[in-house]
């Protein structure tokens, strides 16, 4: 079966176009979940509480992400290692760094990104240790939690992961068939 595959990316003199937030969320579209930790970055639970850590993943490059539109229609989105950086250096630029969710719905105050870089192995910047390899031009980053409610859904497991919101161009669209895209989805795990 054929889906469309549309390639998202940001104009970055555009005013309209942009990561605005980054959601914590319990099922991250990226299917990659966070590690919260604070003393060891390779252990996959939280070692020290006081610290209110978590890092992971906020895009990968090259990804199919399965999305279903409100009439109904199947297809993916993907953003290529440029639109990655493209979208990275305006979030950065523009100061979004405290512009945190919950679940795409509840803005909440206390937590902020503190550590943010792009998977480039050319300049010697690889995923960290503890986390599945990611491809060059993914966006990783770390976040303090100083918020209460939100500390207490990474320790109790309902937040897994990060999901990024905006508004973003559709620069390419074509269509595949279905098993093309999941052999990319595994060759990108």
């Amino acid at each position: 079966m054929e889906k469309k595959l549309v390639h998202l990316t940001i104009d970055e003199l555009d005013d309209e176009t942009r990561v605005e937030k980054v959601s914590f969320v319990d099922d991250p579209a990226i299917k990659r979940d966070w590690m919260a930790f604070s003393k060891q970055s390779h252990a996959f639970k939280i070692q020290d509480a006081n610290r209110r850590i978590v890092s992971g993943a906020l895009m990968v490059a090259g990804q199919p992400i399965y999305r279903r539109s409100k009439d109904g229609e199947e297809y993916y989105v993907l953003f290529s290692e440029d639109a990655i950086k493209k979208i990275v250096y305006k979030f950065m630029r523009e100061g979004r760094l405290s512009e945190v969710n919950q679940m795409h719905d509840t803005d909440v105050k206390d937590v902020f990104m503190f550590e943010s870089f792009i998977i480039d192995s050319t300049r010697g910047i690889k995923t960290p240790e503890g986390f599945e390899a990611l491809p060059d031009g993914s966006w990783f980053g770390s976040f303090k939690v100083d918020n209460d409610d939100t500390w207490a859904k990474v320790k109790d497991g309902t937040f897994r992961g990060f999901s990024v919101e905006g508004i973003f161009d559709e620069a390419v669209e074509r269509t595949l068939d279905e098993s093309i895209i999941r052999e990319i989805m595994e060759q990108i795990k």
